[in-house]
């Protein structure tokens, strides 16, 4: 049940997420080329300090082309923020990451266009706060010009590299983000 306040409510024609897991879910599984593809995180088994790793599977279906598959995409010692998106133009995936169990280790967001064939990494951005001084741990993904253009989103804890703005929210737009190699315009809020 939600309540409008003011006059406010929810636009005609579009219908709220009714549950914080649907809104998860909303995040970590996506369509690409026919294909539906999860990604996930999971506690390495008897490794301490503790680590995760983070998997992208595409799943069987009569409508892709591909069979089912998996592959690791990295790993972390903290918990992963994780999002995948199939776009019109491709497929990208992101996951915040802290690469050292060193209470110092700064966390950053990984951003990568997937090939839905291979699985395998076409581009490898890194979101990462200046000099390392600060944290990226929470990166989503959205696209614009009908998926060209991919944008990256979330939150950090210091400056990014030439952002516009200033404030703990971050919004990272990457141009042509499958067919070039054009880094991000950051506008922080």
């Amino acid at each position: 049940m939600s309540l409008a306040a003011c006059g406010g409510g929810v636009p005609e024609g579009t219908a709220p997420q009714e549950t914080l897991d649907e809104q998860q879910a909303a995040l970590t599984t996506s369509s690409f080329g026919g294909c539906s593809f999860t990604i996930s995180s999971a506690v390495i088994p008897v490794e301490l300090p503790p680590r995760y790793a983070i998997t992208l599977t595409r799943n069987a279906s009569g409508t892709c082309p591909y069979p089912a598959g998996s592959v690791e995409l990295g790993r972390s010692y903290s918990t992963p923020h994780i999002a995948v998106l199939g776009t019109g133009v491709g497929l990208a995936t992101a996951f915040s990451t802290k690469h050292s169990p060193s209470g110092s280790a700064n966390t950053q967001c990984r951003v990568s266009h997937i090939d839905p064939a291979t699985l395998a990494k076409v581009r490898d951005d890194t979101i990462v706060v200046n000099f390392g001084a600060g944290n990226v741990p929470v990166c989503n993904l959205d696209k614009t010009d009908a998926g060209a253009t991919l944008v990256a989103y979330g939150t950090k804890t210091g400056p990014l590299p030439g952002e516009t703005g200033s404030g703990s929210n971050y919004v990272a737009t990457y141009y042509n983000y499958f067919t070039s190699t054009t880094p991000p315009v950051y506008y922080a809020y």
